[in-house]
């Protein structure tokens, strides 16, 4: 006959087996669950990240060389040997000041096609060194079957296509280097002229690839949609040819953003997005390393439980509750990021994989918030006239004194300050809407004399130019110029709000008395003002 004593440890014993393989079932399904859908959601969010820095910098690209295309088809003016030549001369400057502003570029082309021209090619300028784009030696593509457009695919892809496309890695003729390439079809009167495109670096795409990691062994790699290879971080797909590209393992190719495959023996967990030029940008980490955590958490569960039956259920809270809440905190931080709220706290520093996923969770959470305040800060145009503002000459300012401290007096510069009068005097006349044609004819005028140089609006009724290269050589020439417009077009326009009247300064860099720009700025700022009391008593 048993004691009661022994029936309620029985009892208690067997209820808190019970209870505690519940609590162990419970905790494997809701922890597998919670894990896999944080690893899910990181994986994506790392994804998109990456996405958007690839996609913002190809869009870039495609914007320059479309910028390039429309140009070039805007400045044609016939297809006689003669015009093109004159052409492909007055485009060849546009063609450098728009790949210098493009990260990345290792050459750009205007090719002519040979069926248009015989004797105009076009040209084909590098930058293999960084040192600055120079003029090489264009290909001969008279060599070439133009139909066939497994060779020159730069020029007989979109050719054949007509249109603007991506061409995948090749290694570029002549060069021996890898690229990849945009390329925009040129086009006169419905007939094909030639190509415009820009060579992009290999190297710049796979290093902003490289940079996408997860925890100890994921990694980013760019493929197509059949799984070929474009950039890999452990294959190097430059030395591989159709025979020597490895297989595409089971699984890989999905339509669903998620995917597993084993490659190599390890499953594998992933995500992909495709990017603005064709190409996936996938993630991927092995399994096991996503499992890790649930998996040494139910393990503890489990020995706990065997060792001390009786203080199992509070440990288990505890434990349960210690191991859970910097998961809540990531999670609660995830949504807060997906609302657009990137300020926000985790405290958690431990030295485990929790930490880690934390620690690294907020570095990617700064690196986007990063990201976003850059673009932000590219909204530098002044809504009312057009040309930059404010902050743009802010940042423009500084860059020219990096320049002036670095050249150590060897650049040549002058700024000119503008103001313009009667605003106040028109404003409260004819209205605000009347002050604001007076700005924006102003502007124009400005802008139109000074074409080479960047305009900013700094104030009110208060303009800057940068004057440099071929506006700074022809300085005085352009003011006179400025006040000879200026007195024509308040003659022949009747209303007062065009009868623009602007007091002009313009003050050159000298490297013997001028530490900064701000020197420079004030001379001309005096000047302005000496210019504006000499026309006020005139008027």
């Amino acid at each position: 006959m048993r004691s009661l004593r022994t029936k309620m440890t029985m009892l208690t014993v067997f209820a808190i087996i019970v209870a505690v393989t519940s609590i162990t079932v419970l905790s494997v399904v809701f922890i597998r669950s919670t894990e896999h859908r944080k690893s899910d959601q990181l994986l994506l969010l790392l994804c998109e990240t990456g996405e958007r820095n690839l996609d913002y910098y190809f869009n870039s690209v495609q914007k320059s060389v479309r910028k390039l295309a429309a140009y070039v088809e805007a400045d044609l003016d016939g297809v006689e040997s003669g015009r093109l030549a004159r052409h492909i001369e007055r485009v060849k400057a546009f063609f450098e000041e728009t790949a210098a502003k493009t990260n990345g570029v290792l050459t750009y082309y205007y090719r002519i096609d040979p069926a248009v021209s015989d004797t105009v090619t076009g040209f084909w300028y590098t930058d293999l060194d960084g040192e600055g784009f120079v003029e090489h030696e264009v290909t001969d593509i008279t060599l070439y079957d133009t139909a066939d457009t497994s060779k020159l695919v730069w020029f007989t892809v979109p050719k054949y296509l007509g249109e603007p496309i991506w061409i995948p890695p090749y290694i570029t003729d002549n060069l021996d280097v890898r690229v990849i390439s945009y390329n925009v079809p040129i086009y006169w009167r419905g007939r094909f002229v030639g190509v415009v495109g820009i060579e992009l670096d290999y190297s710049t795409m796979a290093e902003q690839v490289e940079s996408i990691r997860l925890f100890s062994n994921g990694y980013a790699f760019l493929s197509d949609g059949e799984g070929k290879l474009f950039y890999h971080p452990l294959i190097d797909v430059t030395r591989l040819t159709e025979e020597t590209m490895p297989a595409v393992p089971d699984g890989l190719i999905q339509k669903n953003t998620f995917f597993r495959y084993n490659y190599e023996g390890v499953e594998k967990v992933g995500a992909w997005l495709p990017l603005s030029n064709g190409m996936r940008l996938n993630v991927t980490v092995p399994i096991t390393e996503t499992e890790g955590d649930w998996q040494k958490l139910i393990l503890n569960i489990v020995i706990v439980s065997v060792e001390v039956l009786v203080a199992l259920s509070i440990f288990t809270m505890f434990y349960t509750r210690r191991i859970t809440k910097p998961l809540e905190e990531l999670t609660d931080a995830a949504e807060q990021v997906d609302r657009g709220n990137y300020d926000v706290e985790l405290n958690y520093d431990q030295d485990d994989e929790i930490g880690r996923l934390t620690s690294t969770f907020k570095r990617l959470v700064a690196h986007m918030k990063d990201h976003i305040s850059d673009l932000s800060k590219r909204a530098y145009v002044d809504s009312l006239t057009s040309v930059r503002n404010k902050g743009a000459y802010s940042s423009y300012i500084e860059q020219l004194q990096k320049r002036m401290d670095d050249a150590n007096g060897l650049i040549s510069f002058a700024i000119g300050m503008f103001d313009c009068d009667d605003l106040k005097q028109i404003n409260d006349i004819y209205g605000h809407e009347k002050g604001d044609i007076y700005l924006k004819t102003a502007s124009r005028l400005i802008c139109r004399i000074y074409q080479h140089s960047p305009v900013f609006r700094i104030g009110g009724d208060e303009f800057s130019v940068i004057l440099q290269n071929d506006d700074y050589r022809n300085r005085e020439a352009l003011a006179r110029q400025f006040n000879r417009e200026m007195a024509e077009s308040c003659a022949v326009n009747q209303n007062k709000w065009e009868q623009v009247h602007i007091a002009m300064g313009v003050a050159v860099y000298d490297p013997q008395s001028d530490r900064s720009v701000n020197d420079v700025i004030r001379r001309a700022d005096t000047c302005m003002y000496e210019n504006k009391r000499s026309r006020k008593s005139v008027r």
